[in-house]
């Protein structure tokens, strides 16, 4: 669900939010209108935002863990994670963490790909949220809550900043609700 349908509708923060965003056309390749969360980190008025908003919906729900999608996803969950006093779990690439892991490969349009987390990181029960920079198709989120729920723990929500409003991955989030502060931005004339 789309923040601005959830209580949020009209909130000048979203538009601050959206506005932030940087969009870059034809990258990585032709076609791909990406969708750039470096420009928004830069402004520190929308970045606030962002981060107040995912923190007023999850102050009261008993979050105990925040687990974020590498890479981008580790910009946001640490800042939520201190301010809802819950602790942040990194859920990374394949070979970027020592010590013993568990791992979850999933299906991309061009492949394959894995998300691994330490062992023992969250233990049976936690309330964890998922959070990520963008859902397209929800496939690495939807690995992220296999990964998770195979230790036992109960995923709450994915939270993500921009979501493509066609798709909004909940047919691949194993049922788990998804909240998307903003769409997407388009170039005029573009593309």
């Amino acid at each position: 669900m789309f923040a601005a349908e959830n209580g949020l509708k009209g909130d000048p923060r979203l538009q601050a939010i959206s506005d932030a965003i940087r969009v870059v056309p034809h990258f990585p390749k032709q076609g791909i209108m990406f969708q750039d969360i470096t420009t928004l980190l830069l402004d520190h008025k929308a970045f606030k935002h962002t981060i107040d908003i995912f923190v007023d919906r999850y102050r009261d729900m008993n979050i105990s863990v925040i687990a974020g999608v590498e890479a981008r996803g580790f910009m946001f969950g640490p800042s939520i994670a201190l301010a809802i006093g819950a602790k942040f779990v990194p859920l990374r690439k394949p070979k970027k963490l020592p010590g013993e892991v568990i791992a979850e490969a999933y299906e991309l349009e061009y492949g394959t790909d894995c998300l691994e987390m330490h062992v023992g990181a969250v233990p049976p029960g936690e309330r964890v949220i998922v959070i990520d920079d963008l859902v397209a198709t929800g496939g690495t989120l939807s690995a992220a809550i296999r990964l998770l729920e195979r230790v036992g723990a109960h995923v709450v929500e994915c939270a993500c900043v921009i979501g493509l409003p066609e798709v909004k991955g909940q047919h691949r989030l194993n049922g788990k609700p998804l909240y998307i502060l903003v769409e997407p931005r388009e170039i005029d004339g573009c593309c």
